[in-house]
């Protein structure tokens, strides 16, 4: 049997779509705050 879905011990940042980054709208670029730029959600 095939499981639709696996879940991981991290996920990706649903706010900065795994970068870590985000790209500003004047030039360069900003750490992620809430995965701290790693690109993965933290896990409590």
């Amino acid at each position: 049997m095939k499981h639709s879905s696996t879940q991981t011990a991290t996920e990706q940042c649903p706010y900065c779509e795994g970068t870590g980054y985000f790209q500003l709208l004047l030039g360069g670029s900003e750490t992620c705050n809430k995965c701290n730029g790693e690109g993965q959600e933290q896990q409590a």
